[in-house]
């Protein structure tokens, strides 16, 4: 059975995914590209007697490349080594889509595009000619509503017959006639360019782009003297006719929206204008950001709430398993049995069944915002003030993915085009509480600062917004000293709200976010719980190792309203901020392993009876919102960066901003008499 590899690609939010679904079944996998930050999917489908490998490349608007995801996806379609590029656009938005299609069909030759989203270009009254657009572009062009199922089978069709033909090339995109003639000059000199256009190549050649060059020379002879001398003349005979040859690529991608306007608009029609009042609600001056609140606010309360339940029985079924645990290790040393029980499986059950729940919660509802086409509109809302804190508008997305977790928040950063800003992004996530630190804030608030359910949801979202605040003071910060720069822009596509996939949208972000993210918390728990079990465990004298570590923390903890076991919970619950809390309760009854009383009341009683005050909780509040990142999100800032030394930034900048904060509120207190 022949393979043949296939190159999926199209502009974001166009349903790339599920046609991709819908292809490859369940044969699919997520993993990261060689030698990139990028996730890319991949699958595998049959059709006849030919296998297909299907290739997910990340959504982009052009092949001129502005970010990593751009990058992959303009090298994977010029000099992957795909037998066709299937090409998906949105029937509701074929101009700005025709712009990704035309450069691909002039670079790759062998494609097919396939028109996605029908049924909502019918519900806008357009109307697409699709006979039409398949002669002007050269390319088999199919219309599908992959939502519904509609039209897959005929892609298959026209893709089994297009793998087996070969290239055609087309010219489609006009440029001027001096830079046309240039490319002629060029052209002419130009061998065998194997699967490259050479049209396309001596476009490339012409502009003269270092990165699209040295690829083309791994493929294709252009050392030659022949095509060295017809380069340098090309360039001459554009300055004399008065065009500069640094100005091609604005020239080509000019040239290539003019043509995409020219096709769409004969090839579709409107028969009416698409809506805009519910966007002009969403966007407001005024009522976007109080909306936006709201939506995040019920977000975070039907997280918070709703995964009580789950975790209590988690938490149940998990340490109910621990007697039958010490009956299998009976055999073993006490010593090593404990180790493997009180200490690593203990920690494991409390990170398991605090952190499962929320984020099974969490990203499947921030996955269905996202397929609603509401982070967009988000994004739009706070770009403004992320680019006055000069860092960039889509900083906005990756923030409110480490409310989830911060490890996918900065995993998430990669859509941020600009290194600067995206390293900004990447810095500052931290500042926002992860579902991880949502159980110790909550319990603090409704111990201390609110009795209500109803009240403790409206502190939390002070407390939320504060975060916001502080993480848009630390990019300033970061924009004025360490990374200085401009603020840069960007396009904002505002994709038409439609009805989320749930079904498929929940079960996806549960398989590729939330178990992902929990096998990462459960390698790093792990040994944190045999540290935790040794240090307290072990004694020197009549005093624990824990004890001891408290003792010297204690007046650092002072200091800053806090004390020395709080300091000692944040520190050994740096593989999972889950823990924090009951270690805090292991370091004042002494308990062997990590415990937690019956009852919120009981705990409330343990802390005011070790001296807790509202100005001890607060400081505590404040310092669980900015300290270090927890180890999994640590990791993944190392891995995003590729750096030591941003990294350890990372870390120092919340905590030593935490502690300050913590001490001016602690000073202040005493000033005031509380």
């Amino acid at each position: 059975m022949n393979e043949y590899v296939i190159a999926l690609a199209g502009n974001p939010n166009v349903g790339k995914s599920t046609v991709f679904n819908l292809l490859t079944g369940l044969n699919q996998h997520t993993g990261n590209w060689p030698g990139k930050t990028v996730d890319v999917a991949e699958g595998s489908f049959e059709l006849g007697e030919k296998k297909c490998r299907l290739i997910d490349l990340p959504g982009t608007y052009s092949l001129i490349s502005n970010s990593e995801d751009e990058e992959l996806a303009r090298d994977f379609i010029c000099f992957g080594d795909s037998d066709l590029v299937l090409m998906v656009a949105d029937a509701t938005a074929l101009e700005r889509n025709l712009n990704l299609v035309l450069q691909t069909a002039e670079t790759v030759g062998n494609a097919v595009l396939c028109i996605n989203l029908m049924d909502e270009a019918k519900k806008h009254g357009i109307k697409i000619n699709a006979k039409k657009l398949e002669n002007i572009l050269g390319i088999p062009v199919v219309t599908t509503s992959a939502r519904n199922k509609n039209g897959i089978d005929l892609l298959k069709e026209v893709v089994n017959k297009q793998l087996t033909l070969s290239r055609k090339d087309k010219i489609i995109i006009q440029y001027p006639e001096e830079v046309e003639y240039a490319v002629h000059i060029i052209e002419a000199e130009l061998s065998d360019c194997k699967k490259l256009s050479k049209r396309w190549t001596a476009l490339k050649l012409l502009e003269g782009n270092p990165a699209i060059t040295s690829q083309i020379a791994q493929i294709t002879d252009i050392s030659s003297p022949e095509v060295k001398s017809a380069v340098s003349a090309a360039h001459e005979y554009l300055k004399q006719h008065g065009t500069d040859p640094n100005s091609l690529t604005d020239i080509y991608a000019s040239a290539s929206v003019k043509a995409a306007e020219k096709i769409s608009h004969a090839a579709s029609e409107s028969t009416h204008k698409r809506k805009l009042g519910i966007d002009k609600i969403l966007t407001s001056k005024y009522a976007g950001l109080p909306l936006m609140m709201l939506m995040l606010g019920f977000v975070f309360w039907l997280t918070v709430t709703g995964a009580n339940y789950p975790s209590e029985f988690l938490g149940k079924v998990l340490f109910g398993f621990e007697k039958y645990l010490w009956r299998i290790t009976a055999p073993l040393p006490s010593k090593l049995a404990d180790l493997l029980i009180t200490g690593m499986y203990h920690t494991l059950s409390w990170v398991v069944s605090v952190m499962l729940p929320p984020m099974a919660i969490f990203f499947p509802l921030f996955a269905v915002l996202e397929d609603l086409g509401y982070l967009p509109r988000i994004a739009f809302n706070l770009d403004k003030c992320f680019k006055g804190s000069g860092a960039h508008g889509r900083q906005s997305l990756t923030m409110c993915q480490g409310f989830g977790c911060n490890a996918c928040g900065v995993m998430g950063c990669r859509i941020i085009n600009s290194p600067r800003e995206r390293l900004i992004a990447v810095l500052t996530n931290n500042f926002v509480p992860c579902n991880g630190r949502f159980p110790t804030l909550i319990v603090l608030i409704s111990l201390f600062f609110a009795g209500s359910g109803i009240g403790t949801s409206f502190v939390m979202l002070l407390v939320i917004s504060f975060s916001v605040i502080m993480t848009l003071v630390a990019s300033k910060f970061l924009s004025s000293t360490l990374l200085k720069g401009m603020p840069s822009s960007f396009a904002m596509e505002l994709p038409p709200l439609r009805k989320p996939q749930f079904a498929k949208v929940i079960v996806r972000s549960f398989l590729d976010k939330t178990l992902l993210v929990l096998f990462r918390a459960v390698i790093v728990a792990l040994p944190a719980g045999a540290v935790i079990w040794f240090l307290a465990s072990f004694r020197i004298g009549e005093v624990s190792l824990l004890q001891s570590l408290c003792d010297f923390l204690d007046p650092l903890g002072r200091l800053v309203g806090m004390d020395g076991c709080i300091l000692a919970a944040f520190i050994l619950g740096f593989p999972a901020n889950e823990i924090v809390i009951p270690i805090m309760i292991m370091n004042y009854t002494q308990a062997g392993q990590m415990t937690d009383p019956e009852n919120t009341a009981a705990l409330g009683e343990l802390l005011r009876s070790n001296g807790w005050t509202s100005v001890t909780a607060l400081c505590v509040i404040i310092f669980c919102l900015m300290h270090f990142p927890c180890a999994t999100t640590c990791q993944t800032i190392y891995k995003e960066t590729k750096s030591k030394k941003w990294t350890a930034v990372s870390v120092l900048l919340p905590t030593v901003t935490g502690l300050i904060l913590c001490f001016l509120v602690s000073t202040a207190a005493k000033l005031l008499g509380f």
